[in-house]
This record gives structure tokens, sequence and C-alpha cells, in this order.
């Protein structure tokens, strides 16, 4: 069917959607009274409607259990996070036993680089791509001084050609092949933050281990919003959060990937009581004997009210149909995204707004970065007075992530309606 700039159409269009009832179970803020259009995904997902549920579950079985809750009920705290790592398996493309459900991602980052990150005189480079999360870069120059080297001599960046915004995949590829005898790690966003460039996972991963380094990458962007392939792709590790597209509450827990090639190779790892085998741990001895697969990298109790919130969002994937059908549904709603933008500078007579992430829906999620030509924050600051929340980042670019399990073809209309300067 023709793609139309209209309201019957975007109505159409939701009403067709066989996922259009998820939308009911996320509560929406408000905005002068009304349901608000949420297009912010990519910061904080939605809150499941059912979180409370699940939260007060655990609530009682601590008033009603206490301390045996972690033995006793119908989710006994002590397993309780191997209920998620099944949950986050298809979602990951990720074996049960190679996730950790732990900590926050800039944690996880950090404790995956003492086992990964191995620098010699020879070999001690890391390569990342220039404009990634600054929490990425901190943790990387911070590791690299940690080992005794200069982050300015040690860090590679690899940045767009001249005049472009987006990596191409063949000079990440050329930029590890050039360094191949240098680099210790090569570690990477899965989808950047400010472009919404799904990077290439498996090359850059075959690449990097060519170049005799380890390939981790950084998911916070990419877990819940596109499918993944971490164990077929070889990947040595990765780090993700739950707040953005898994929707599991501000400042949820996060989780650790690691390759089952690495349980038993001899990497150095921080060890903790949680990483202990269950099957010891009670026994309160000196020697740590490890978990089975990445739970030995984790360090501490299970937060368990994180867990039931977490729980709570990512039973509703499987319910919708998991990552791949919702994906399906992605991929229309951000080309729909992709065209009202475009409708927008049509009948404006002028690029008013120009998308800088990938037009290809393969090399890009959710989200769509957008560069305002001239009154960028103005232009921010109508949406909001409107009711249609996105997100800012300087110097001039409006970032929205039509997310398919709560968005709608009508929020995208109601986005460029807004953009084109008319009431909505």
């Amino acid at each position: 069917m023709r793609r139309e700039f209209s309201l019957g159409f975007a109505r159409y269009c939701d009403s067709s959607d066989p996922l259009n009832t998820f939308r009911d179970q996320f509560l929406l803020p408000e905005h002068a009274g009304e349901r608000a259009t949420y297009l912010c995904g990519n910061s904080l997902g939605l809150q499941p409607g059912s979180a409370k549920a699940f939260l007060a579950e655990q609530l009682d079985a601590w008033q009603q259990k206490a301390v045996e809750g972690w033995f006793e009920g119908k989710k006994p705290w002590l397993s309780y996070h191997h209920q998620i790592r099944a949950l986050l398996s298809p979602i990951l493309g990720a074996q049960v036993d190679e996730i950790s459900v732990m900590n926050s991602l800039s944690v996880n980052l950090h404790l995956a680089m003492v086992s990964f990150y191995r620098p010699s005189a020879g070999r001690y480079k890391i390569l990342m791509e220039a404009g990634a999360f600054p929490s990425d870069q901190y943790i990387v120059a911070s590791q690299v001084r940690f080992h005794g080297f200069d982050p300015a001599t040690a860090v590679i960046e690899v940045s767009p050609r001249e005049n472009e915004e987006l990596l191409r995949t063949e000079d990440i590829l050329k930029a590890i092949s050039d360094h191949a005898g240098e680099l210790a790690l090569v570690l990477f966003s899965g989808i950047n933050y400010y472009t919404g460039q799904f990077y290439e996972i498996g090359p850059i991963t075959r690449a990097a281990h060519a170049a005799g380094a380890l390939a981790g990458f950084d998911l916070a962007h990419a877990a819940g919003n596109v499918p993944l392939a971490l164990h077929l792709w070889n990947v040595d590790f990765a780090c993700w959060c739950s707040y953005k597209y898994l929707n599991s509450g501000p400042g949820g827990i996060a989780g650790l990937f690691v390759h089952e090639k690495h349980f038993s190779a001899p990497y150095p790892r921080f060890e903790g009581w949680w990483g202990n085998h269950i099957d010891s741990r009670f026994r309160m001895e000196k020697d740590f004997s490890p978990s089975r697969g990445a739970e030995a990298w984790q360090l501490s109790t299970s937060p368990i009210l994180l867990l039931a919130i977490h729980q709570a969002a990512l039973e509703i994937f499987e319910r919708a149909g998991g990552i791949n059908r919702l994906r399906e549904k992605s991929i229309r709603l951000t080309g729909f995204l992709e065209f009202v933008i475009r409708e927008v500078n049509s009948r404006a007579g002028s690029e008013r707004f120009r998308i800088i992430t990938p037009a290809d829906p393969a090399a890009r999620g959710c989200q769509l970065s957008i560069i305002a030509r001239a009154n960028g924050r103005e232009a921010f600051q109508a949406l909001a007075a409107n009711g249609i929340i996105g997100d800012w980042r300087e110097p001039d670019v409006i970032r929205v992530s039509p997310v398919p399990l709560y968005n709608t073809f009508e929020d995208v209309y109601r986005l460029g309606k807004c953009l084109l300067g008319m009431e909505v």
C-alpha cells in the first residue's frame, strides 16, 4: 500500500497492526491531561503495566518468607536470575549460560575488560568508533591508563570520511587490518547512540579475530531493538543496559555476555561470592569454585526487586512473539517516520530536517537522528509543548525512536504534523 502523510493512513496502519494491543500493556506519561506522544525509548523505555504486580509479588515474598525467600516460594530468589537469562537468550542470540544478569552497563564493561583487555608491550591498543558514548570513552581511557599506557597513543578511533556522518564498514575493517599487529581489543557499540547506525557486528568480530584481537560490544542501543546473534557471530563479550528498549526501569539491572569458548580459558577476572558455583556457595570455603559460564563473572547478590521489573518487561517480548516479529513492525514504523520527515521537507519547500541515520533498514534500529537545519532547539521545544517527547543532542540533533511494542503510526504522524508547525 502506498504511504500517505495523513491521519487516515496512520490509523489504517494501526488498525491492521497485529501487535497493536501491546501498547495498552505500557503506562504512557501524560501531557495536558492526555497521553503524551512518547518517542524516547532510546533513552528510557516505558513502564510495563505489570511491573507493579511483579514488584508486589516479591515484596509479599519478602514479607511472608523473609530470609527463607531465597529458598522457598514460587520464585526462590537464589535462582530467580535464571528465569531472566532464559527470557534474554532469544533477544540476544546467546546461549543461556553465556548470559549473566548483573550490575550496570559501565560496571560490567569494566569487569569484562579486566578479563578481555590483556595488553602486552607490543599489542596494547584498543580500536573503537569515534563519537562513542562518553561513558565508553571514559572506561577505555581509564583501563588503558590502569595498564600504564597513554590513551592518546593506545586508543585508535575510527572516524567517518570527510563530510560524512556514518562509518563505512569497509573503513572499520581496514582500520583493524592496518593495526593488526598492535591491537589487543576491538570495542564497538552495537548501535551508535548519536547517529543510530547499526554496525555490522559479525564482520567486525571476524576482522578483529583475524588481526589477533578480541571483540567486545556495548549493546545499550541494540538490545531489545534489533535481532542479535552474539553466539553465532562469535563475539567475545558484550554488555547492555535494560532501561532503554528492554523497558526495565531507570537504572535497571544490566547484563554481560561471555562466549562459551572462554568459559574454561585462563583469563583473569574479579571474583565474588555470587559467582561461586551454587553447589558449593554455602559451604563458605576459601577457594573460589566458578559457576559455569558467564555467571562466574557475577560478584554480588542479585537485586531481586530489579529482577522483578526486568521479568515483567521481558515477558511482554515473549508474548509479542519475540524480537524478530517486533523487528518486522519496527522496520515499517521507522520507515513511515522517514517518509513523514521527507514529506515535511517537501511541503515546507526546503530541507528543514536532514536524517543522518542510515537509510538502509538493515543498518539501523528504531531510532532516527534528525539534524534541524535552523532553529533546532525551538523545533524541539515545540514538540515538547505539544506533548511529543523525544530528546535533544547538541549541537543540532533531535533523536526520535518509535518503539514497536508501544508506539503507533499515529504517533509518527503527530510528530510530522507538529514539525510542519501545525496544531496537533
